[in-house]
């Protein structure tokens, strides 16, 4: 009676011996790599001339981008991030007065708003003349005619007309004027499509 049991138990007993194989083989080949990985940051004194020709980053030795060596790539992120610190007061209060519950539909601009819509914005769009007319009464937030989900700024006229105009066109010729020389370069990366 004791023989048959002794058989049932192989089974469980090769199991459990597979599995004891295949963590002591898992921490094996990790020690094995790890002390590899230890052995190739020795300092090249020490390394055989076979190990001298492989490249071994470390802390002491940062990748080498050239990008950022070059003078003309470094003057154009320091003019891109002027750029960026001159429009972001201007977009955020953009957005706030779009896309915020701060004026509804066909509300017109507190007189600090639209100051600075008129200054900042409407004074560099292309076609301002145009978009004012016979003179400037105030600037409004509404739905746009044609694009019913999109809010936009309005120019009211004092004849009582009104007519929308984009702010991106306007920024886009801020920028052109203020920073010629970085202007086309900066608005292909950040604008999805250049309007003139």
């Amino acid at each position: 009676m004791a023989a048959p049991l002794l058989f049932r138990a192989i089974p469980l007993h090769r199991i459990r011996l597979q599995h004891h194989r295949l963590a002591v083989g898992f921490f094996t080949s990790t020690r094995r790599l790890l002390s590899t990985v230890a052995d190739s940051t020795r300092p090249d004194e020490t390394l055989s001339p076979a190990d001298k020709n492989t490249t071994v980053l470390s802390a002491k030795d940062p990748p080498k981008h050239p990008r950022w060596d070059d003078p003309d790539f470094r003057k154009w992120k320091d003019g891109e991030a002027e750029i960026l610190r001159d429009i972001e007061p201007i977009i955020l209060l953009i957005k706030e007065i779009l896309h915020s519950d701060r004026y509804m539909d066909g509300e017109r601009l507190t007189a600090e708003d639209e100051q600075a819509v008129v200054e900042k914005l409407l004074a560099y769009h292309p076609h301002s003349e145009d978009k004012i007319g016979c003179g400037l009464d105030s600037i409004m937030v509404d739905r746009h005619p044609q694009f019913r989900h999109s809010r936009c700024l309005f120019v009211v006229r004092t004849d009582g007309g009104w007519i929308d105009f984009s702010y991106q066109k306007c920024l886009r010729a801020y920028i052109r004027d203020k920073y010629p020389t970085c202007a086309e370069r900066f608005i292909r990366g950040h604008y999805k499509r250049s309007s003139g």
